[in-house]
């Protein structure tokens, strides 16, 4: 049950996870239990079962299994080589700059995790200016800062009710291998910093004015859906219908997650083969159909802005090429492809079963994430796709960007532009909810 707050939670974010040695930069003063201040290169290294940290002269300065750095005031501090989009088709690796204290910690394995501990109010800054550009309208702003806090909220609540990491989700047969994705390995923080949760990529390099102004005039304002912090979902474009939460996710219907039309008029949602192939092959009006590339300037960040023809799409594959994808993202050897099946859609057209048939194999992967690995050497935009064999060629056609759930990001923020509140974004997205101040 919602409960109000006196003030807003201190949140740890998990940055680098499984490494085997991490480096960085202590820009200002960084106070350790035992030790300090410091300040400039580091390294961390593990050493007999324990973080040992060295100065930039190589010299140790510190060794315990879990070392917290507190920061002074106006201090950062930067973290080299930091993985963004994670098995996404956009992964790469920057330096990241971040406000608040430091967590090296000692994984069973050998391995260290940075970890990120800071107030969630500025880490919504960043998340915000991480998701979008930093000159996209204000309202669209405002309605992320609102859903972004909401998720926040909603997923610290859950793991304080389960007192456990939720795990990754799957339902294996012989034939089948169905696989959804929660906040698995989140064990010893509460959110990641990559898409897997939100994107969290600094507060010093990409952090934006106005989206600092959308955080402060939505202060402690989340989603409720009957006295419950709504579990708000977002991604990048729908296409034109947004998913409903089961074709993504667990096996149930989650009311403010259903399926809506991202236009000002409903869309008729798929039912059918002969529906998909129409919509897939169509151009239909909708927020997220945009192509104004000064408009996606403004809305997208950089990287972002590499990724075109997100509303509808095509790629093709030789038959030799997709059998080579199926035989390392899925591990299996279907032999020569003969023929991949939708079997189970979702309302925007989204494949939430998939069966692929070869001469060796025969299998059905879901749900839609994992079907997005499975044919792709990084990700498919999307699983609402359609599939044609032509001359030993598979084509696919598809719609949108991400798993649709949600909030729409592009539709949002062209929302905005013509002229709708955040809060009028927000109830368009998610059905039935009501805006809150809980702080």
């Amino acid at each position: 049950m919602m409960e109000s707050m006196n003030s807003p939670p201190k949140i740890t974010v998990g940055i680098m996870d499984r490494q085997g040695e991490i480096s960085g930069h202590l820009d200002g003063c960084f106070f350790g239990e035992e030790f300090g201040p410091v300040s400039g290169r580091f390294t961390a290294k593990v050493t007999e079962e324990t973080v040992v940290l060295f100065d930039q002269a190589h010299r140790q300065i510190f060794r315990f299994p879990l070392i917290k750095l507190t920061a002074g005031k106006d201090s950062f501090f930067s973290l080299f080589n930091v993985t963004i989009g994670s098995r996404f088709h956009w992964e790469r690796t920057e330096d990241q700059t971040f406000q608040g204290d430091l967590i090296l910690r000692l994984r069973q394995e050998g391995m260290i995790c940075a970890i990120n501990e800071i107030p969630l109010e500025d880490y919504l800054v960043s998340v915000i200016s991480s998701e979008m550009g930093g000159e996209a309208p204000m309202e669209f702003l405002k309605a992320h800062a609102i859903l972004s806090r909401s998720w926040l909220l909603a997923a610290l609540d859950r793991k304080e009710e389960s007192k456990r990491p939720s795990k990754q989700t799957e339902k294996i047969t012989e034939g089948e291998t169905i696989r959804w994705y929660g906040r698995q390995d989140h064990d010893i923080f509460d959110v990641c910093s990559d898409d897997h949760c939100q994107r969290y990529q600094g507060v010093k390099k990409i952090v934006s004015e106005r989206a600092q102004e959308a955080v402060r005039k939505t202060h402690g304002r989340v989603m409720i859906f009957q006295d419950e912090v709504c579990d708000a979902r977002y991604s990048k474009a729908c296409g034109g219908i947004t998913e409903g939460f089961d074709t993504a996710w667990d096996d149930k219907q989650i009311p403010y997650l259903t399926p809506v039309s991202d236009a000002p008029f409903p869309h008729r949602q798929i039912r059918t083969e002969e529906e998909a192939s129409r919509w897939m092959l169509s151009t239909p009006e909708a927020y997220c159909h945009t192509t104004d590339e000064t408009l996606l300037k403004k809305i997208l960040p950089g990287f972002d802005q590499e990724t075109k023809n997100f509303f509808r799409w095509r790629i093709e594959y030789s038959r030799t090429e997709l059998e080579e994808i199926l035989r390392e993202k899925s591990g299996f050897d279907f032999g020569t492809l003969k023929e991949i099946a939708p079997l189970n859609r979702g309302p925007s057209g989204r494949i939430a079963r998939l069966q692929i048939v070869g001469s060796k194999k025969s299998m059905v992967v879901g749900k839609e994430l994992e079907i997005r690995r499975w044919l792709s050497w990084s990700h498919l935009y999307s699983s609402a796709f359609i599939v044609t064999a032509e001359a030993g060629r598979f084509i696919l056609h598809g719609a949108g960007w991400g798993h649709g759930v949600g909030l729409c990001q592009i539709g949002a923020a062209v929302m905005a532009i013509q002229g709708f509140s955040a809060e009028e974004i927000l109830r368009h997205y998610f059905t039935g909810v009501e805006i809150k101040k809980i702080y």
